[in-house]
């Protein structure tokens, strides 16, 4: 027989039953959700502030720029950072923030992107 993940109760009902309660199940979620807040919060703060940087630099109007790396290093703009990356046909890797992306261009250079 099973035991709750909570109180460790004796499960009685259904074979795929978790918990002995609704309130048992409920803590375990809220929990849960507690606990990976607490950690995504740092993550999250980074990659908006990563995320506003580029914005900045792109300013409203345009889709896309070529700066100097050394501009997003003064505005301390982290590159471990991002949501996703693709690579395309030739093998360049573009790093993702949500819609606003970047590049190397070259070893000095980084070639900022809208997606839209």
């Amino acid at each position: 027989m099973k035991n709750c993940k909570i109180c460790s109760k004796r499960l009685v009902g259904r074979s795929d039953k978790l918990f002995c309660s609704l309130k048992c199940k409920n803590y375990y979620h809220t929990d849960l959700r507690r606990k990976t807040a607490l950690v995504a919060k740092d993550i999250d703060k980074m990659l908006h502030r990563n995320r506003s940087i580029i914005y900045e630099l792109l300013g409203s109007k345009n889709h896309f720029v070529k700066i100097k790396r050394v501009e997003l290093d003064k505005k301390k703009f982290h590159f471990n950072y991002y949501t996703h990356q693709n690579t395309n046909k030739e093998g360049r890797v573009y790093n993702w923030l949500y819609d606003i992306g970047w590049f190397e261009y070259s070893t000095e250079e980084m070639f900022l992107l809208k997606k839209y």
